[in-house]
């Protein structure tokens, strides 16, 4: 049994396979908190405001597939892991390329009896990662989801006159060259 407390994000448009992953997550990590979001739009805002340790996210979605999860995740936070447990990877080739394009693991649906035996190996390999790197990485994420914040906000501000067009310009220049300097 896992014993770290993990912070997951489960991204799952079935109500019944959520519970049921719910459930197999429960066997192998002792205090895990599982927010369960059904589509794109709904992860982007929680992700940004609950700070997963993991992402599990179904394949198939009704606002895109678990790529566009994926590339979300990566775009604010590359570090965090992303499992997939669907029935949608059928096919070997697309497997391969989810995990070419950067996903922690796979797991198919039609294993959901034994999914805990599936999924602890990963979820282990979670904990390893962050035990060796808890206080940078949470300092880290912590800032590039601020930084996101900001970005939204000063995407969504209305810029009606030149001046303030030009502040916010500088504004995410700044940000940007901060991002580097961090990353680095």
């Amino acid at each position: 049994m896992i014993t770290t407390p993990l912070r997951i994000i489960l991204v799952e448009d079935e109500e019944t396979d959520a519970v049921l992953i719910k459930r197999q997550i429960a066997k192998i990590v002792k205090t895990p908190e599982i927010k369960v979001v059904q589509d794109l739009p709904g992860f982007e805002n929680l992700f940004t405001n609950f700070l997963p340790d993991v992402v599990i996210s179904d394949y198939n979605l009704p606002s895109g597939t678990g790529l566009d999860i994926m590339e979300l995740v990566k775009s604010i936070d590359e570090a965090i892991p992303l499992i997939f447990v669907t029935g949608a990877l059928d096919d070997d080739e697309l497997a391969a390329d989810t995990i070419l394009s950067g996903a922690s693991g796979f797991i198919l649906k039609k294993h959901m009896n034994n999914l805990d035996e599936k999924l602890e190996p990963l979820l282990k390999q979670v904990v390893y990662n962050m035990v060796q790197h808890e206080e940078l990485r949470e300092r880290i994420r912590k800032n590039k989801i601020a930084v996101h914040q900001i970005y939204s906000y000063l995407d969504n501000m209305k810029a009606d006159d030149k001046e303030q067009r030009e502040n916010i310009r500088k504004i995410r220049n700044n940000l940007d060259k901060f991002n580097v300097e961090d990353a680095e």
